[in-house]
């Protein structure tokens, strides 16, 4: 079997299940059938979704299961909010750079700086 597409390959547009067809007892069904908002995701937007659920919605985990940054979660996130038909929130510009951020953690790992002290830069106070 192949994966149910929710775009048309060849002019873009959302596609319409027309066809219903049981394998077990020969069964089909005909009429215009709404697969629902994730058919409208790219192969790769779904597998990000799967891996976000499995990791219930944490961005770590997401991270730590595709490899990437913190932004770049929020990124492909925003991304399938906005294939789903939604509007993605904006969100606060973050007034320190990844690196920055990176630092202060380090910081903090190594006790150069206190708790308090890291949450008042990772704030950009």
């Amino acid at each position: 079997m192949h994966p149910v597409l929710g775009i048309c390959p060849v002019c873009g547009e959302q596609l319409t299940i027309t066809r219903l067809h049981c394998g077990n007892c020969d069964t089909s069904i005909e009429g215009r059938f709404y697969a629902g908002r994730l058919s409208q995701l790219s192969p790769e937007q779904l597998q990000f979704v799967e891996i976000f659920l499995q990791c219930e919605g944490k961005i770590k985990g997401v991270e730590e299961k595709l490899n990437i940054s913190y932004p770049t979660v929020r990124s492909r996130l925003k991304d399938v909010i906005r294939a789903m038909g939604y509007e993605a929130a904006e969100e606060e510009d973050d007034s320190i750079s990844e690196e920055e951020r990176k630092r202060i953690l380090d910081e903090l790992a190594t006790g150069q700086i206190s708790s308090s002290e890291a949450i008042e830069l990772l704030r950009g106070n």
